[in-house]
């Protein structure tokens, strides 16, 4: 069939070549009357040719129809532009007013527009180009000032044109977004082009939801002649401008491969998190742009029930506000303040200076909005400590306002966090969060994230199964249910053994890992699992290469793993940065199981309300005497006369130590049992009581033939826990009873 008329081909040149150089200046008034003739004879022309060969195709009758039309197409669009060039000279006064917002140059402008939104010939487009060039320089408050949509609007169809089949349309639309560029560079003073730099961005987003597949290599071609341009452009060369546009080039592709792959993991909610989060670092030159993406994930979080994880986007949003404001003079403190809640914020410092700046609409009233969206996220979260940090930035503008009423609602608001506090410490029943090391393998599946380790973290309470089945499904119905394979095993993945046929993911369950000052500084339970970013599994092995054996030759390796961020964070998956690794030999074990024992017992006596049947459980388990069983196991391997030798001096010293502790954690426990038991308990009670005297009686035996006549201080302490031992116990001794206690 005959080709539309916009793509004509050269062959609609010829009628218009020659007049090129008049097409946007002022039409001289006898050419309007040669144009309107040549018009009329066209259409002349055109229904004669139609009536004559209504029915006849032959070849040369089409090309001609083709040609008429892209003739008289072309021919319509250069007389409108002639008309507007005309009229934008005549009513230059009332096109600028209100710095060139007003409804007349709307009207104007969209004319332009739908040259580009409506197909044109190559020829006709040339043109459209030029006129937009006269039109921006004319006109740049328009594009530069006051609202941005005219801008916005610009920019959506360049774009469009920048990925052009024809590549001449391509270079002109490609050249005409770079004069966009300069003008608006050159309209602030030579400072920054920020208004084009995030229309473009965000015109490039809005393309790619349209699927106006713009991923393609001409698009990519265009980006290149625009940084061409910036490099080879003479007058600009010591500024800023030629970094900001590769800046720019380098954004618009980490935008399309990200937009791209979103559609490809909309079901994978951590990759998805991950790829948006991609986007809003990016961002930071421009804030508006930045919330907008920090506001999506939180939407995504919220919707998968990761509460913490969107507390976290709110809390971001409102330091990247604050920072703004503060840097305007507009706020007393910047992104620092949030610093109390979560170390994390310091990546809303990075936003850079006098950039992005002239199109944001931040005040203090939308701060406060914000900081109400952080308290009610973070209530929802259950992380009621934080509430209080957040309100200490909202009462002084409360109070400078004398608005009482709000005030008695956030004191109302902090009284009833603070209860809640209360209340979670007493029950010990929040949850905030389970951990999971996540590994993949298998280049051929995952590419990039070959290799790479992730701390997940999932919702309140998470069995190791649940993570693992949903991992598989995800992978399954990504890679086919035949190419997935889950490793259970904590232990060091060799890639080089695994079958490159298959996707291996590997999961383990680990825990938070503070050291010994953290855990003096974070007194609460709160404390301890919130801004963690050190994770600790356990690998047992053994030196003759199986992974149980007895307590003689039974090892653990213990894995510290540290991630870039801390938990809780905007995303729920953060990376390893590093790993460390401790292998324990079994006196080190045993010393690492005691000292645990010793916790945990302590822990439940002196928790507010005692779990009975936990502390009756840990008890049994604690005080039994069987020979190859619980904690006398280890003193006979490693504090025996015989084989204390074979183990370092200082290692047997600590675990007798821990023994030492061990006993006095298990009598106090035993007391809290007989305080707290009911009548039908006693004899089950009386019968742990005598287990804990043969236990001691055994210990004793075991540890005095071990203690050395030079440890003066070990044998004192020794005694000293004898008494201890004799008091709890009510064994008669030097010592009347009670009387250590």
């Amino acid at each position: 069939g005959p080709r539309p008329p916009w793509h004509g081909s050269q062959e609609g040149v010829g009628p218009v070549a020659a007049d090129r150089k008049s097409l946007t200046l002022p039409v001289p008034r006898n050419r309007a009357g040669i144009l309107h003739a040549r018009l009329q004879q066209l259409g002349t022309l055109e229904n004669a040719h139609t009536i004559t060969n209504m029915y006849s195709h032959t070849e040369a009758d089409v090309n001609s129809q083709c040609l008429l039309e892209a003739n008289i197409s072309t021919e319509v669009c250069l007389t409108v532009l002639d008309t507007l060039s005309t009229f934008i000279m005549g009513f230059k006064t009332q096109l600028a007013s209100d710095l060139g917002h007003n409804p007349l140059m709307k009207k104007v402008f969209l004319v332009h527009l739908c040259f580009l939104q409506i197909p044109q010939s190559e020829v006709a487009l040339k043109q459209v180009f030029t006129s937009l060039r006269t039109f921006i320089y004319k006109f740049p408050c328009t594009f530069f000032d006051g609202r941005a949509d005219m801008c916005a609007s610009l920019c959506y169809e360049i774009l469009k044109c920048c990925n052009s089949k024809l590549s001449s349309i391509r270079s002109d639309a490609a050249h005409l977004l770079y004069f966009l560029m300069k003008s608006n560079f050159d309209y602030t003073g030579r400072r920054s082009f920020v208004r084009t730099h995030l229309q473009v961005v965000i015109a490039v987003s809005q393309l790619i939801a349209d699927v106006i597949g713009i991923g393609s290599t001409r698009f990519q071609q265009s980006l290149s002649i625009v940084n061409n341009c910036a490099n080879s452009d003479k007058s600009i060369k010591h500024t800023a401008f030629p970094s900001d546009v590769k800046d720019l080039t380098k954004r618009i592709r980490t935008v399309l491969m990200a937009t791209e792959q979103m559609k490809e993991h909309e079901n994978d909610p951590e990759m998805l998190v991950d790829l948006q989060y991609s986007l809003a670092k990016s961002y930071t030159s421009t804030p508006e742009l930045r919330k907008t993406w920090l506001d999506s994930m939180a939407r995504i979080h919220n919707k998968n029930g990761d509460l913490s994880e969107a507390a976290m986007c709110y809390v971001h949003v409102a330091a990247l506000v604050a920072e703004y404001l503060w840097r305007k003079g507009m706020f007393r403190q910047g992104c620092s303040a949030f610093r109390v809640i979560t170390p994390n914020i310091d990546e809303e410092a990075a936003m850079m200076e006098d950039v992005g700046m002239q199109d944001v609409h931040f005040s203090e009233e939308v701060l406060l909005e914000l900081l109400e969206e952080c308290t009610d996220g973070l209530w929802k979260a259950e992380r009621y400590e934080l509430i209080a940090d957040i309100y200490r930035l909202i009462i002084p503008i409360y109070e400078e306002r004398r608005d009482f009423e709000k005030l008695t609602h956030l004191y109302d608001t902090l009284h009833r966090a603070y209860t809640k506090v209360m209340e979670v410490m007493h029950t010990g029943k929040r949850l905030l969060g389970t951990y999971f090391r996540v590994a993949f393998f298998g280049q051929g599946f995952f590419e990039d994230e070959d290799g790479k380790e992730y701390i997940y973290k999932e919702p309140k309470f998470t069995p190791l199964s649940e993570i693992s089945q949903r991992l598989l499904k995800l992978y399954s119905d990504k890679f086919g249910q035949e190419n997935v394979k889950i490793i259970q095993d904590s232990g060091k993945v060799n890639p080089k053994d695994l079958d490159s046929k298959y996707a291996y993911i590997q999961v383990t369950h680990v825990t938070p890992y503070l050291d010994d000052k953290e855990v003096e500084d974070r007194k609460t339970d709160f404390e301890k699992s919130h801004n963690i970013r050190r994770f600790v599994f356990e690998t047992p092995f053994t030196v003759s290469g199986k992974k149980q054996g007895g307590v003689e030759e039974q090892c653990k390796r213990r894995t510290v793993l540290t991630t870039t961020h801390c938990f809780p964070y905007v995303k729920k998956r953060i990376a390893v940065m590093y790993q460390h690794q401790t292998d324990l030999s079994p006196i080190e074990v045993a010393i690492d199981e005691m000292s645990s024992k010793v916790a945990e017992l302590r822990q439940l006596c002196s928790a507010s309300e005692v779990d009975m049947i936990r502390l009756q459980l840990k008890l049994q388990g604690s005080i039994s005497v069987q020979v190859n069983a619980g904690p006398l196991a280890y003193a006979r391997a490693f504090l025996d006369d015989s084989s204390a030798k074979k183990y370092p001096d200082n290692k047997v010293k600590q675990l007798k130590e821990v023994f030492r502790q061990f006993v006095d954690a298990c009598g106090q426990a035993l007391g809290v049992n007989e305080r707290l038991i009911k009548e039908d308990q006693q004899e089950y009670h009386d019968e742990m009581k005598a287990n804990y005297r043969d236990m001691i009686r055994e210990l004793s035996d075991i540890m005095h033939e071990q203690i050395s006549p030079v440890e003066e201080g070990a044998r004192t302490a020794l005694s000293d826990s004898m008494g201890i031992f004799n008091a709890i116990s009510g064994t008669p001794g030097s010592n009347p009873p009670g009387s250590t206690l």
